[in-house]
């Protein structure tokens, strides 16, 4: 796999079940660039561990006044130099190749993740440990991903050297054969509290970004309330929480870095008085301890990745854990079902049923649904569109013609049915774009933008136009729409999913943010242009519910009762205390004004 080559075609199904079976499935995905990258650097490493014996020959030769093997020990360097620069160069091309493929695999899977799972994944999974996965975890994956060559290669340069000196010089070989080990496995005792305290501090830098994150796409509210010293006192206390977690965990690595230091110094000097012995006894040449002496301060440099591997596996470990627990959600949480349940699309022009509230929105026609618990209301609205957040809490599958959703293909549900949320997200980008959506193209944009009473926000987006923007498709909307009120928001979000045209449109509140006069223009505008067409508004404004054709009740998690919207203020008291937001006083009141109406007009009937 090469970089010009991606972004890949398909990046996999990963092995979620834990952050090490996804580095190992990630690895595995990356056998040849592995191969390749283990290859160069046997290369550079073996030119590295060829250095201490051309030297220790080099000075044999200058002991011996041999001029011919000097020449030839001249030539042996000369190619160990190629040997070291090319190695070099290469190990680092396919290692950060490594590094930018498996980064790349891995936003791959986690985009793929967030676009099949929408706006239920930040129901499951904290917006900031998003963030932080897609972002820093992703790099520290890769790290990891890049580090695994390189450190096999260093290990086989240290073999290399060790063995070489074991038949080299024996009697040095020895002392290095027994203190190298000792010095690689030296810091191992250490490793586990240093990546928890690298643990904690991940841990800390994520709920800092998530406080971020909410914080920043809170402004506008905490400016209204005064709120900015009090969220950014809090920011500064985790944020003061992170440095203090950090300068704990870099403590304990600076700690593994200086006995990566030490010790090799220590065998260093080892090796120099005991080999100044041997030279003194004539058991071994000058140029031997010269060799042995250059082998040990060459181990130096393949040591240090014993330490980066280490380093990198602590810090990718959590990072993959992570990764893992995202990639592992599904659209439910229910046992996985067979692939044939999902070949049978359901017919258009059926009903739309809820089996957990008994909800039927009948199909071709205007259905609104009151809720008294806005939150009742949200998980409805996600169950709706087959996307349940919790099927332990939710409930089972909605049925669409007597199919159930969740048993379809992601992209089959999706075009069937469209769900907008209480609080729609627009992108950057201009107006043109925020409406070329996948769509039946049975509604034009203009359609749509009137039927959402859209002609003031076109105005606005106009007169804040540059130069030369004439149509006001070509004005640029900032990010989130963060330019434009809640309510100009709202309307543009509405008419964006009236373009698509779905076969099932499921609104939440999405009047919520309008007055009075423009909610009654647009739920006229909702009932013409979806004429024919399932709708499903969860409200409980009076204007939009009773424009619906058919009006549901849901109380505690079941339907209550169903009418038109006149029929259930006269008969329902619940409703009409959802509804008109009457207090019991306020209710009883109208019970006996009701009574004494009805009383009356029994009497008139009689006279």
């Amino acid at each position: 796999m090469q970089i010009s080559d991606l972004p890949y075609r398909d990046p996999g199904v990963p092995d979620a079940r834990s952050g090490p079976r996804f580095l190992v499935w990630l690895g595995r995905g990356q056998l040849g660039g592995q191969f390749k990258s283990l290859c160069w650097g046997l290369l550079h490493f073996s030119g590295v561990a060829g250095l201490p014996y051309a030297v220790g020959m080099g000075v044999g030769a200058v002991v011996d006044r041999d001029s011919t093997r000097l020449l030839l020990v001249g030539g042996l360097l000369a190619l160990l130099g190629v040997a070291i620069s090319v190695g070099d160069a290469m190990l680092h091309r396919t290692a950060v190749t490594n590094w930018i493929t498996a980064a790349a695999r891995v936003q791959q899977l986690l985009a793929r993740k967030t676009a099949e799972l929408g706006s239920a994944l930040t129901r499951r999974v904290a917006a900031g440990e998003v963030v932080a996965v897609s972002t820093g975890d992703v790099e520290k994956i890769g790290w990891f991903v890049e580090a695994v060559s390189r450190f096999l290669a260093a290990l086989f340069a240290v073999v290399l050297v060790c063995v070489g000196l074991l038949l080299y010089a024996p009697e040095l070989g020895v002392v290095v054969g027994i203190g190298v080990p000792l010095v690689a496995l030296a810091a191992l005792p250490l490793l586990p509290r240093a990546t928890q305290r690298a643990d904690i501090q991940r841990e800390k830098a994520g709920k800092a970004t998530e406080l971020a994150s909410d914080t920043v796409a809170g402004l506008r509210v905490l400016r209204g309330i005064g709120g900015e010293e009090l969220f950014l006192g809090r920011y500064r206390e985790a944020s003061q929480e992170v440095r203090k977690a950090a300068v704990r965990s870099a403590r304990m690595w600076a700690l593994i870095s200086a006995i990566q230091v030490l010790l090799p110094g220590a065998l260093m000097i080892t090796v120099v008085w005991y080999g100044a012995g041997l030279v003194a006894d004539g058991r071994i040449a000058v140029g031997e301890l010269v060799a042995a002496f250059s082998a040990v301060a060459t181990l130096l440099y393949p040591l240090r990745h014993f330490e980066e591997i280490a380093m990198a596996y602590s810090f990718s470990r959590p990072s993959a854990q992570r990764a893992a627990r995202v990639l592992s959600l599904t659209r439910t949480d229910a046992a996985e079902r067979p692939a044939a349940a999902a070949a049978q699309a359901p017919a258009p022009g059926g009903d739309l049923y809820d089996p957990e509230t008994g909800l039927l929105a009948a199909a071709g026609r205007f259905t609104a649904v009151v809720c008294g618990d806005p939150d009742l209301a949200g998980r409805l609205a996600e169950r709706l569109g087959g996307h349940p957040v919790d099927t332990a809490v939710d409930g089972p599958s909605v049925l669409l013609g007597g199919v159930a959703l969740d048993e379809l293909e992601l992209d089959t549900a999706r075009t069937l049915v469209l769900v907008q949320d209480k609080d729609p997200v627009l992108l950057s980008g201009t107006l043109h774009e925020l409406f070329t959506v996948p769509s039946s193209g049975a509604v034009e944009a203009g359609a749509a933008l009137a039927a959402a009473q859209c002609a003031d926000v076109l105005d606005a987006l106009l007169q804040s136009a540059p130069d030369g923007v004439e149509d006001p498709m070509d004005a640029r909307i900032t990010e989130r729409g963060r330019s434009l009120s809640g309510g100009q928001r709202q309307r543009l979000a509405l008419a964006r999913s009236l373009v698509t045209d779905p076969e099932v449109l499921v609104l939440d509140e999405p009047t919520s943010a309008v007055d009075s006069h423009t909610e009654a223009r647009i739920a006229d505008g909702i009932a013409a242009l979806r004429a024919g067409r399932t709708t499903v508004v969860l409200a409980s404004s009076p204007l939009l519910l009773d424009r619906a054709d058919r009006v549901v009740l849901v109380h505690e998690g079941a339907v209550a009762a169903a009418g038109t919207h006149r029929e259930l203020l006269h008969r329902e008291p619940l409703y009409r205390a959802v509804v008109t937001r009457e207090t019991e006083d306020e209710q009883r009141l109208a019970q006996v004004e009701l009574a004494q109406l009805e009383a009356l007009t029994e009497i008139e009937e009689s006279a």
